[in-house]
């Protein structure tokens, strides 16, 4: 499938792309695409650790579920090098890799540039060397952002996410990077994603999901200062379950609904006005799984 960038406006000098085009690629068909009044998005983060079973065990569960593959980060370990990519995720994730729209995390940057990563993915990872884009999903809008490069207010991301927000009239969003705001793990939270968080919130967001702690956590709806929002919150999912050696929960934090430890991938089934989440585990009888409407 031809991937086509079309031109939306600019901020700074830098054009606003958004990607004309549905998933497509190896295995299940990408089910459908804008037009259309339901879509899924099957995603994790933390994936391409060679020597684990995991990648290959959570990339079984995608051979059966139909929709466009997403990733949430740190796609191949632990520098995302050309060689990484090819030995560590593209025998297990890569079968559909055509059909996938990635994110990037902090290990594709021990790379100059995240370079291996932007030229792994070529066109479905956005416009060169950004790391941030936008696509959609069923009826759904969906931001793939980029949190090892400035997100502060004012830098050009967070305009770009502003400005790609309000240009858009989807009823409902979802937002995709790796590193949490809100975390209960190792790794802990990031809070130079807050105003990211909080432009998503100001727009009337209703989902986002990152990776960066290896485990599944599910978090009640919440402002981006952490206090429980049921009307107007934003549902954030922590799903860095692809492949790389899970970690232990290490630390408390509100509005946590529920986690598991455990490979899997994490299934959202995208309605007009509404969705359905399920975390399906590898090789394991751990689950979580719910519906909510949009805001």
């Amino acid at each position: 499938m031809m991937i086509v960038w079309r031109r939306v406006g600019g901020v700074g000098g830098i054009a606003l792309l958004m990607c004309a085009c549905g998933g497509s690629g190896v295995g299940p068909s990408p089910g459908p695409g804008p037009g259309h009044s339901l879509g899924v998005l099957v995603e994790a983060g933390d994936i391409g650790m060679c020597g684990s079973t995991g990648p290959e065990s959570t990339a079984r569960l995608l051979d059966d579920i139909d929709g466009t593959v997403f990733t949430a980060g740190d796609n191949a370990y632990f520098q995302g090098t050309a060689q990484q990519f090819r030995d560590c995720y593209d025998p297990s994730w890569g079968r559909h890799k055509l059909r996938t729209r990635p994110a990037p995390g902090n290990h594709e940057y021990e790379s100059a540039g995240a370079a291996p990563y932007f030229a792994y993915f070529g066109a479905n990872a956005g416009p060169p060397g950004l790391g941030y884009y936008s696509f959609n999903v069923g009826e759904w809008h969906i931001v793939s952002l980029n949190s090892s490069v400035s997100m502060s207010t004012g830098s050009a991301q967070q305009a770009w996410l502003r400005d790609d927000l309000a240009s858009h009239n989807a009823s409902c969003v979802a937002a995709i990077w790796h590193h949490p705001l809100f975390s209960i793990g190792p790794n802990g939270p990031m809070p130079e994603t807050r105003e990211l968080w909080r432009t998503l919130y100001d727009a009337g967001a209703d989902v986002i999901i990152n990776g960066h702690d290896h485990f599944y956590a599910r978090f009640a709806r919440q402002t981006p200062d952490g206090v429980a929002d049921t009307s107007r919150g934003i549902r954030q999912f922590v799903v860095g379950t692809g492949g790389a050696e899970l970690v232990g929960f290490t630390r408390a934090a509100p509005n946590v609904e529920t986690r598991l430890s455990a490979f899997g991938v994490l299934k959202l089934t995208l309605r007009p006005g509404s969705y359905d989440w399920q975390f399906i585990a590898a090789n394991s009888s751990q689950s979580d799984s719910g519906s909510d409407v949009c805001r």
